[in-house]
């Protein structure tokens, strides 16, 4: 089933708010049909010049294509990084079913 994509984005430390509240607005705002936050990343980077070693979280989101531009911005104005990372990455085969669901939770 074409138009759905799943979107992984690193998120903000895992003793923050921040993400439970930004994966309850994505489900209320129906830009996704379902949010898995899974621990213990560890993002290694490069920011301002400094290397950097942070403790995250991976939000995974479930979501129609077609919203990627708008989830985007989103996350960009909820999210308390300067730069988050959000990327999409499409869904090339799955349960037809659950893919309807996707598709019917979101918006249209």
């Amino acid at each position: 089933m074409l138009g759905v994509c799943h979107i992984m984005q690193s998120t903000c430390p895992p003793l923050s708010n921040s993400t439970n509240k930004l994966s309850d607005q994505l489900i209320e705002a129906n830009l996704a049909a379902c949010v898995n936050i899974v621990p213990g990343l560890t993002s290694v980077y490069k920011w301002e010049g400094k290397v950097e070693h942070d403790q995250e979280l991976l939000l995974i989101i479930k979501t129609k294509e077609s919203l990627m531009p708008e989830l985007t911005e989103f996350v960009k104005k909820n999210h308390p990084y300067d730069e988050p990372e959000v990327i999409g990455l499409p869904v090339q085969a799955g349960s037809p079913s659950y893919l309807s669901w996707v598709l019917s939770n979101t918006k249209a």
